[in-house]
């Protein structure tokens, strides 16, 4: 029996990888452009680095995280979200001395345990940006106007809803409020019962139907914000409506996360059911010195890969797979080995090239190259290779022409590649 992959964990083929591609690309045109600089953190990070960060908690840490113990008995975790492992080198390469503020992002695969389902995967893939340094309500408006000009490049549709969760100053008389407002009820779930227990704020992220009716009527943390808090996201929306972007303030939007503190938002879309939000994030004031670092401000977001993949096929605007540059059709043995090393020297040239290798018919090759979606095919036969010529086939307008060919091979491609492109 084959080998098949794991559950919920996915292979990225070709006719999809292109639009894995102009995602990367697109987001780090953007990215560089507001001054971000790419990290490659490690998959694997020590266990304690989540439990401190996310919060023991959340149901990341006690549900959904691939945790092991090595040979040497540590506790290793497969990286669950980018933010902790991001402020980990952050700290420990002391990034904060050359670059008072720090604009930092990284791409790649996360991991969680949890149902697969569309869009939401085991093993999923995110673009995570952290900015750090620098608590001007300002820095939250410019990191969502460029969380949003990402979806916008990429010709996407999305909204923007935001909020404020306050401080450690402000949330405790909140959380008293939503702890007396959640002894008024009776039919809270399990998960419902659990997090008033210990983090009474994350009961409204709950999922359960019933339980987010009974929340429509929930005390508002807006209504609860210190005078600080208030007064910065009132700034926030300012710095928004500054810079053009859309967007609804929703009070009773949290995120998963223990670390959060003030602004958090949300990009949700209404077109992948109920896996609705591509991309979310928020401030975290606290967390670099919580992990041992300076007492540095942050904020940051993740957008999910596999959503706007998603987005875009659904919606027609995925890029279509690139044909190759030119194919080589050679016929007889003697031609074959000629083009061998003209293939060679045009990838030399920068250019895709594709050739076949079992001197099959012309039929068959031209099959190939139609196949291989080919801009030009040069075709060289027993004839062609003695009158030193070959035949270059435009094979979107079915033009041909004879070109001649010169033992200069090197300088013969440079030319053949200006007439290719």
């Amino acid at each position: 029996m084959a080998v098949k992959a794991l559950k919920g964990f996915k292979d990225i083929i070709p006719g999809e990888v292109e639009t894995w591609q102009f995602i990367e690309h697109t987001a780090r045109e953007i990215l560089h452009s507001f001054g971000c600089e790419e990290i490659k953190v490690p998959i694997l990070e020590k266990t304690k680095l989540f439990k401190r960060s996310i919060g023991e908690t959340t149901d990341i840490v006690e549900k959904e995280m691939y945790t092991f113990a090595d040979r040497n008995g540590s506790s290793l975790t497969m990286r669950p979200e980018g933010t902790a492992p991001v402020l980990r080198a952050y700290i420990e390469n002391s990034l904060h001395v050359a670059k008072p503020i720090c604009k930092l992002f990284t791409i790649g695969p996360m991991f969680r345990h949890e149902r697969p389902q569309k869009g939401r995967l085991r093993q999923f893939h995110q673009i995570s940006v952290e900015m750090l340094g620098l608590d001007h309500p300002r820095q939250d408006a410019e990191l969502m106007a460029m969380a949003a000009l990402i979806i916008q490049r990429l010709g996407l549709t999305v909204s923007l809803e935001i909020n404020s969760l306050g401080c450690p100053k402000c949330r405790p008389a909140f959380n008293k409020a939503l702890l007396d407002f959640i002894g008024t009820i009776d039919d809270l779930c399990d998960d419902c019962l659990r997090r008033r227990e210990s983090n009474p704020l994350r009961v409204l992220d709950c999922k359960n139907e019933t339980c987010q009716e009974h929340y429509k009527d929930a005390p508002s943390i807006l209504d609860h914000l210190c005078a600080d808090c208030d007064s910065h996201f009132s700034e926030v929306k300012k710095g928004l409506d500054l810079l053009e972007v859309n967007y609804v303030v929703n009070s009773f939007m949290v995120r998963g996360l223990d670390y959060y503190t003030r602004t958090t938002f949300e990009l949700i879309t209404n077109d992948l059911g109920s896996q609705s939000a591509v991309g979310a994030g928020g401030r975290y004031d606290g967390l670099v010195k919580q992990l041992g670092g300076p007492a540095v401000p942050g904020i940051g977001f993740g957008m999910g890969m596999e959503r706007l993949a998603l987005l875009l096929q659904e919606s027609g605007k995925a890029p279509q797979a690139k044909g190759i540059d030119l194919f080589i059709a050679a016929l007889g043995d003697a031609a074959q080995e000629r083009c061998f090393v003209i293939c060679q020297a045009m990838r030399r040239q920068g250019l895709q090239v594709a050739m076949d290798l079992q001197d099959r018919s012309l039929k068959n090759q031209m099959k190939q190259a139609g196949k291989a979606k080919a801009s030009y095919t040069l075709i060289m036969g027993e004839d062609e290779l003695a009158q030193n010529r070959v035949v270059l086939r435009n094979m979107e307008t079915r033009e041909q022409q004879d070109i001649t060919f010169t033992n200069d091979i090197e300088n013969w491609c440079r030319e053949l590649a200006t007439v290719i492109n």
